[in-house]
């Protein structure tokens, strides 16, 4: 368990921690990771997490869906869905009516889960509340990071899971070979492109990742909603709801030359938040009504009541 000392938060709204060294005239300021949660070693099958090579029922499902998802996964098919939905012209709703929309979902890309959505939403929140109490933007943001999967709902097209969930990437540039079953790409239009299949593609280094076309799925989805209503959370909170799924980069530290100095901090919340959703995935039960007038309080201060989707 990690002690803060003297916590308070920069101006971005991330925590840091000040240590005084030697003579008291030397201070160093840092994002602390470890906030004495401990992941649990098996997922909620009791296997190890994010084994897409293990041998269980779920596998051949999950490697089928990531066949199509690389093959269907372009600039064009990206551009088309953004311009689409970012109109969001769908219906009018509140957070929590989101989160209880949700609740007949499964993934069906994720190897670790076979719960309805807002088990998922309230094991992180609730996580994260628990090691980081002062963070309410935190922890609304765990609660709110895969909204977006209501676009498999018919109201909001019924998306294709392959285009909604899974893990994400950027497109207009090469497909990174520590993507989870790479392999698919070759089949992927984009991929024999000259325009789209160096290393750049069309960004340029450090442009921001705010300027990149990722896969198009939940995230961006979420991202764009909660951007286009005009929610109050900090740049963090937005960062981790588009780049929560983006595996390549905040586990195997891909496309790293896209990003720039703004998108290196959030990177660090990022890592705190990955912890949480990714090993939050077991079958401990959270009572929703217990917990609900809590995070009905969090969405009435940083969203409007009722949001554009």
């Amino acid at each position: 368990m990690t002690i803060l000392i003297d916590r308070h938060s920069d101006q971005n709204g991330d925590e840091i921690v000040e240590k005084n060294q030697g003579n008291g005239k030397e201070e160093e300021t840092e994002l602390v990771l470890d906030a004495g949660f401990e992941a649990p070693h098996t997922n909620s099958f009791g296997r190890t997490f994010r084994d897409y090579d293990a041998e269980s029922e779920r596998r051949r499902g999950v490697e089928e869906f990531y066949r199509v998802n690389h093959i269907g996964q372009t600039v064009d098919f990206v551009r088309k869905m953004r311009e689409e939905y970012e109109k969001l012209n769908r219906t009018e709703m509140s957070i929590w009516e989101c989160c209880e929309l949700l609740n007949e979902f499964i993934d069906e890309s994720d190897p670790d889960l076979d719960e309805p959505q807002i088990e998922h939403l309230l094991q992180t929140a609730e996580a994260i509340r628990k090691d980081y109490p002062d963070e309410d933007w935190l922890h609304l943001t765990g609660l709110i990071h895969d909204l977006g999967k209501v676009l498999l709902h018919s109201s909001f097209g019924e998306l294709p899971q392959w285009a909604v969930v899974g893990d994400t990437f950027p497109v207009g540039c090469a497909f990174d070979e520590s993507i989870v079953h790479h392999k698919y790409f070759k089949e992927n239009p984009d991929y024999d492109n000259p325009s789209y299949n160096s290393k750049y593609g069309i960004y340029t280094e450090g442009c921001g990742l705010d300027n990149v076309l990722m896969s198009w799925g939940h995230d961006d989805y979420m991202y764009l909603v909660a951007k286009e209503n005009q929610t109050t959370l900090p740049s963090a909170g937005l960062f981790i709801i588009r780049y929560h799924s983006f595996y390549a980069l905040h586990k195997s530290e891909a496309y790293k030359h896209l990003m720039n100095n703004e998108d290196r901090e959030n990177m660090k919340w990022l890592k705190v938040f990955n912890k949480y959703d990714l090993y939050s995935k077991s079958k401990v039960r959270v009572n929703v009504e217990e917990v609900k007038p809590y995070y009905l309080s969090l969405t009435n201060k940083y969203f409007p009541s009722k949001l554009k989707w």
